[in-house]
């Protein structure tokens, strides 16, 4: 996308910001949602402990930028949606992110802040700051799999979240690359993957529109995104951990 495309979406984003409304649903198709892991730890925690302690590792759109409150951030989100669904479980999210930073300097931070709060998962949002940065692909890669193995080192679970779809990603010459590159990790290192991209991808292409889910820079996530983000995260680890059947739980994700 050109600059003077991604300009002109950011106005498209302005235009119909006031029409946006509740007309589109938060959704994403069964195959998007699957992690492709089975959350062994944090299947055994639940089952065993009654526990999920889950940090959520990442930069701005972890801690929450672009929400209008705190509790609308994808992790307070993945709170909420997992409290209900888990009855009886200890459910824990610690939300670590930080704003600006690129996969470097999470995995800098990655031991500090995951080991105190003797994480079953960590969930890594990643990517997006690295596409903007241009980090060469392999030294993303490298970075990715210093981080999975510091986690899994930890005794953690560990799920990828790859980059959103906004149009300053989508400005970007090779963002399918760092999308792939994180796929191809995730495989290598047997971690889960969550889809953002293309789970966001397909909100666009089914006719929603920028304004539903992005804030007018183009970049971050509003209150719809975040929230639809963590529910729909919530609903691929509870799928992946079975609830139902481990706990007898009979509330819904959604």
């Amino acid at each position: 996308m050109s600059r003077r495309v991604f300009a002109a979406a950011l106005g498209l984003i302005a235009l119909s910001a006031s029409t946006a409304g509740a007309q589109q649903q938060c959704r994403a198709s069964r195959e998007l949602l699957d992690l492709k892991n089975p959350l062994e730890i944090a299947r055994a925690a639940v089952a065993e402990e009654r526990q999920l302690r889950i940090v959520a590792m990442g930069s701005s759109s972890t801690q929450g930028y672009g929400a209008s409150n705190p509790k609308y951030s994808y992790p307070a989100q993945l709170q909420i949606k997992l409290d209900a669904a888990l009855p009886g479980v200890d459910v824990h999210v610690y939300n670590r992110g930080v704003g600006g930073q690129d996969a470097s300097e999470m995995v800098d931070r990655m031991r500090a802040d995951v080991k105190p709060e003797q994480a079953h998962l960590v969930v890594w949002q990643v990517g997006t700051n690295s596409a903007i940065r241009r980090d060469p692909l392999p030294k993303f890669a490298e970075k990715l799999r210093a981080g999975i193995d510091i986690g899994r080192s930890l005794g953690a679970n560990f799920v990828l979240m790859n980059l959103q779809y906004v149009p300053a990603v989508v400005a970007l010459p090779d963002e399918e690359d760092y999308a792939r590159v994180m796929a191809e990790v995730a495989r290598e290192k047997g971690a889960g993957l969550f889809r953002r991209f293309e789970i966001m991808r397909s909100w666009y292409n089914d006719g929603m529109p920028y304004a539903q889910f992005v804030t007018n820079d183009g970049l971050h996530l509003n209150d719809f995104g975040q929230k639809c983000i963590g529910k729909l995260l919530s609903m691929s680890i509870l799928e992946a951990i079975n609830p139902r059947q481990l706990t007898g739980a009979t509330k819904s994700a959604h």
